[in-house]
């Protein structure tokens, strides 16, 4: 383990300041990404689909959760801790103890973020107005920390 691993983000107070504006920046760009993915796929799977015949087209029932899954697993998962939308707002995710949880743990993440805002409305992502470290439900379930990687 690295030194940066080793310590403990949750005492350290300037690592969430202006966090919940930096994760919604963040957000929004890697929607706009996942989108044009999506619809590169989406091309891919219907000229699979010609093909081979319309059996190719049975990709449509997957494709979505692969695309977002497979891009959680390689950027939040990967090394730098961070989507493309949060490396451009300068933001990480973390454990409470510094260190990166993986490619499944960041499809984890994702799943039960989609899964918050599907079923307890989007009102649910209010939980970081009243949370310390702007942490929302999904990250408290997760014991995740999203914190600012230029003080790391």
């Amino acid at each position: 383990m690295s030194v940066l691993e080793e310590i403990d983000i949750t005492s350290r107070r300037e690592l969430y300041d202006g966090i919940l504006s930096r994760r919604v920046f963040a957000f929004l760009f890697d929607f706009i990404a996942i989108s044009i993915v999506s619809v590169v796929a989406a091309l891919v799977v219907f000229f699979l689909g010609i093909f081979t015949f319309g059996l190719g087209w049975a990709l449509y029932l997957i494709f979505m959760p692969l695309v977002i899954a497979g891009y959680l697993a390689f950027t939040l998962g990967g090394p730098d801790a961070a989507t493309p939308g949060m490396k451009i707002m300068g933001i990480q995710m973390r454990l409470h103890d510094g260190s990166r949880t993986g490619p499944f743990g960041a499809m984890v993440h994702g799943l039960l973020f989609y899964l918050s805002v599907s079923f307890l409305t989007p009102f649910v992502l209010l939980v970081g107005l009243f949370t310390q470290r702007g942490r929302l439900l999904h990250d408290l379930v997760l014991g995740t920390y999203i914190v600012r990687s230029d003080y790391l």
